[in-house]
């Protein structure tokens, strides 16, 4: 029974604007993470340092997509959990695309 009600809640509650803007936001410390994954990986002699830091952005970002199921999985917002999970499904086909093609 505690499954039927957690997925009806799910479908039930909506979200606020103010999530979509909590999101946008929650982007500037990834980013301001990743301009200094930048700067301190270039200026090294690696072998494969391209496939170091596609690695390494696609594991931010998903880290940052599964805050955010665990966050609408909480709140009771099915849209934001699907939307988590496009989300990595979305950077792992990229970063394993372009590990794969290139």
């Amino acid at each position: 029974m505690e499954a039927s009600s957690k997925l009806s809640r799910l479908l039930r509650t909506s979200r606020d604007q103010k999530e979509i803007e909590d999101w946008i936001f929650s982007l500037t410390p990834l980013g301001v993470a990743f301009v200094f994954f930048i700067i301190f990986v270039l200026p090294m002699d690696l072998p494969n340092k391209d496939m170091i830091v596609v690695t390494g952005i696609a594991a931010g970002f998903t880290g940052l997509q599964s805050y955010w199921i665990f966050r609408g999985w909480r709140k009771n917002h099915g849209s934001t959990v699907l939307l988590g999970i496009i989300g990595i499904a979305i950077t792992l086909s990229l970063a394993w695309g372009y590990m794969k093609f290139m």
